[in-house]
C-alpha cells in the first residue's frame, strides 16, 4: 500500500514548470536548447523596487508580519484597485499570499466541498484545474476556440453553468493566449451571472498592465458593481514589475471570504515574505514609467514572432491583445511524419519534436486544455526570438 495521499493522482507536476526544468537540463548537458516556455518578464526588477527592499532590511523589516499581509501593504493594494480599477475596499477585503498561485489556492480550499463544480474556460492557465482538483472541486472546462479569440461568450457560459457551479474563473489579458475581454464582452458573461446569484467568480487580472495597441483594461466587479459581492478580484507584482521571484500576490473580495482564505494560509505558510512586501509597496506606490517601455519591447517581439510563426508550413498564429505569450495552432503538421520517421499525432509530439530536432522548448496546447496548439512565451530577447523561429520553420519544412 503506498504512504502517498490519493489526492494526488488527480494532479500533475505543472508542465510549464517542467518543461523549463527540462531545457535548464539540456543545456547544462551541452545542447544548444532556445527555452521559450517559462512565463517571466526578461527585464530585471525597476532598481527602486529593489532599493526598496534593502532600505526594509536596513529597517529590520525581517520579522513575522500579519499572515495575509501588512497594513502598509493592504493600504497600498486599496489605493491601487481605487485609483487604476475604480473599486473601493476596505483594508480587512485584502489579502496577500506568496504568488497568485496561492491566493487561488487558499479561494478554493476554503470554499469547495467535493461535488462543487468551477467553470474554467479553455485554453487555462495550468494550475487551475490541478487546484480546484487538489481542493476536491470538479473542473468544468469550456473550449474557448480561435473562431471565439479564445474567449468565453455569454452563451457558452449559461451552458456550462448547472446548480453545482460554485465558481467561474476568468483570465485576462490571458495566459497561455494572451487574449484580453473588453468591457463589452465582460458585460455579456455579467448578464448571465447575474441570472446566476450563488456562483463565484474568481478574475485572474495578473497581466493587467500588459495590454497592448490601445486597448482599455476591463475587470468584472467594475464592470458590473452588482457582482463584487461575490468576486474575488486578484493581481500581484509579478509579471508588470518583474517581480517573479519575489513572491507577491493579492486579492480583494468580502470580508467573509478573506477571512476564511486568511485561516488557510495561517495553517500553511504564514505571512509572505516581509521584504518582498515592502518591494511590493514601492511597485504599487512608486513610478510606473518603465511599463509602457517593456510593453513597446513586447509589442515588437509579438510583432515579429507572430510574422514568423505564420511564414512557417502547417502553423497559424493569432495576434494576441496582450501578456507575452503567443498560441499557434499546429493543425497544419498533426499526421505529417518527421524525418526520422516518427508520425507527429498530437502537439504533445509536436512539441517534442520541435525540441528534439531543433533544441526549442515550447509547451504543448494539451497542457491548456485546448489543441493542437503549443504556447511561446516571447519574454525573451528579440534575436533568441528570430533564431528560434527560424528553427520552427525548419522543422516544419522538414516534416512529410
Amino acid at each position: 500500500m503506498s504512504f502517498l495521499a490519493k489526492r494526488l493522482d488527480r494532479i500533475q507536476p505543472s508542465p510549464t514548470m517542467a518543461i523549463t526544468a527540462l531545457a535548464a537540463e539540456l543545456k547544462a548537458a551541452g545542447r544548444d536548447v532556445i527555452g521559450l516556455a517559462a512565463g517571466e518578464p526578461d527585464f530585471d526588477t525597476p532598481a527602486n523596487i529593489q532599493e526598496a527592499a534593502i532600505a526594509a532590511m536596513r529597517r529590520g523589516e525581517t520579522r513575522y508580519t500579519a499572515v495575509d499581509g501588512s497594513p502598509a501593504l493592504k493600504k497600498a493594494i486599496v489605493a491601487k484597485f481605487a485609483r487604476e480599477n475604480g473599486l473601493d475596499y476596505a483594508v480587512d477585503e485584502i489579502t496577500v499570499a506568496s504568488g497568485g498561485k496561492q491566493i487561488i489556492y487558499n479561494a478554493m480550499v476554503a470554499t469547495l466541498n467535493p461535488g462543487d463544480e468551477v467553470v474554467i474556460p479553455a485554453p487555462y492557465w495550468v494550475s487551475y484545474p490541478d487546484i480546484v482538483q487538489l481542493s476536491e472541486g470538479t473542473p468544468v472546462f469550456v473550449a474557448c476556440g480561435q473562431n471565439s479569440a479564445f474567449k468565453l461568450t455569454g452563451e457558452a457560459l449559461r451552458a456550462a453553468l448547472t446548480p453545482k457551479t460554485k465558481w467561474l474563473i476568468l483570465n485576462s489579458p490571458s495566459n497561455p493566449t494572451g487574449a484580453a475581454y473588453s468591457a463589452a464582452e465582460l458585460r455579456e458573461l455579467a448578464d448571465v451571472l447575474l441570472d446566476h446569484p450563488d456562483v463565484w467568480i474568481l478574475t485572474d487580472d495578473m497581466y493587467e498592465h500588459l495590454l497592448y495597441d490601445g486597448l482599455e483594461f476591463a475587470t468584472i466587479a467594475a464592470v458590473e458593481p452588482r457582482l463584487k459581492s461575490r468576486t474575488l478580484t486578484m493581481n500581484g507584482v509579478s509579471k508588470a514589475y518583474c517581480m517573479t521571484g519575489w513572491r507577491i500576490g493579492y486579492a480583494a473580495g468580502p470580508k467573509a471570504l478573506i477571512k476564511a482564505m486568511s485561516k488557510v494560509q495561517s495553517q500553511s505558510t504564514s505571512n509572505p515574505c516581509s521584504i518582498s512586501q515592502a518591494a511590493a509597496i514601492e511597485a504599487l506606490n512608486g513610478p510606473q514609467g518603465f511599463i509602457p517601455v517593456h510593453n513597446a519591447s513586447f509589442v515588437a517581439r509579438r510583432d515579429r514572432v507572430v510574422a514568423l510563426l505564420n511564414e512557417a508550413e502547417g502553423l497559424y498564429c493569432a495576434k494576441p491583445d496582450g501578456a507575452f505569450y503567443v498560441y499557434p495552432s499546429c493543425a497544419g503538421a498533426i499526421g505529417k511524419t518527421t524525418p526520422s520517421g516518427k508520425k507527429i499525432v498530437t502537439d504533445t509530439d509536436f512539441v517534442a519534436y520541435l525540441l528534439e530536432a531543433e533544441g526549442v522548448a515550447a509547451v504543448q496546447g494539451t497542457a491548456f486544455g485546448l489543441s493542437p496548439h503549443f504556447r511561446i512565451s516571447y519574454a525573451t530577447s528579440m534575436e533568441a526570438l528570430e533564431e528560434s523561429c527560424k528553427r520552427i520553420q525548419r522543422a516544419c519544412a522538414a516534416l512529410i
